[in-house]
């Protein structure tokens, strides 16, 4: 069975087939998905299909591409939200310096509010980093030293540096169908250098489907194709590596039974 970490089942491109989505996913082996919130105007969306389906949870967060629109935003909001029982992570947040959407001084302070409420919650931390590898680094250090929280680097497609960074802070990596591109051979090198109990499985839909579905749009049941590049990068079989992945994404976010 599979756990997918990074579905965006909230996304427009769902809005009309969300069932059948669901229904592949599960026929695939997907036994439970995250929704991921990324502007709180969406939450109320995300939290509502987790709520409707047994197998599906969701975070609360803002992606710092939309910081500027929340520029205000509290700890405490994300707290609050957080007490709904089927809100199993805080994100997904982080740094993103390829696109500027948002001003990287109000990233930063987007940040560190979401990392503040994943230690006062004790819920992982959904982290992206996009071109942002050194101070994303040093952000995490920083606040770690001042209160540890569980950090999940979600899609890690970034260096060796801030890998090992994320490690030595006891962090979790997702891969998505980017390993199986052929193309990727750096993620390929810095994600199998990540210890096996650390690393958990996603799909990131709507993007990112992997091969023999690159260029489609991306849904949970492709899921299992990431599973199969990942057990053939660590020599497992797909059974195994299936359920490691799984055990280990259970264990990060610890609120889904």
């Amino acid at each position: 069975m599979y756990f997918d970490t990074h579905v965006n089942l909230h996304a427009e491109q769902f809005a009309q087939d969300l069932p059948d989505v669901l229904a592949r996913a599960r026929a695939a082996g997907v036994s439970r998905m995250v929704t991921i919130c990324d502007r709180l105007d969406r939450y109320p969306a995300v939290k509502a299909i987790a709520e409707a389906n047994d197998d599906i949870n969701c975070t609360v967060g803002v992606h710092p591409h939309y910081a500027k629109d929340y520029w205000s935003l509290q700890a405490e909001t994300l707290v609050a939200e957080a007490a709904h029982p089927k809100v199993c992570g805080i994100g997904e947040t982080g740094l993103d310096q390829h696109y500027g959407y948002s001003d990287i001084v109000l990233q930063e302070r987007s940040f560190v509010e979401h990392i503040t409420a994943a230690r006062e919650t004790r819920l992982p931390l959904v982290v992206h980093t996009r071109e942002a590898d050194d101070l994303t680094g040093d952000i995490l250090e920083r606040e770690y030293a001042r209160g540890p929280f569980q950090i999940l680097m979600h899609c890690y497609t970034s260096g060796e540096r801030l890998a090992r960074r994320a490690m030595d802070l006891d962090a979790y990596f997702s891969v998505s169908g980017i390993l199986s591109f052929k193309t990727a051979n750096e993620v390929r090198e810095v994600t199998g250098r990540v210890p096996l109990d650390r690393v958990i499985l996603e799909t990131d839909c709507p993007y990112l489907a992997p091969m023999p579905h690159r260029g489609r749009r991306n849904e949970p049941a492709y899921l299992r194709d990431v599973c199969r590049a990942f057990a053939a990068q660590r020599g497992l079989s797909q059974e195994d590596a299936a359920q490691l992945t799984m055990a280990n994404a259970l264990r990060l976010f610890g609120r889904i039974q």
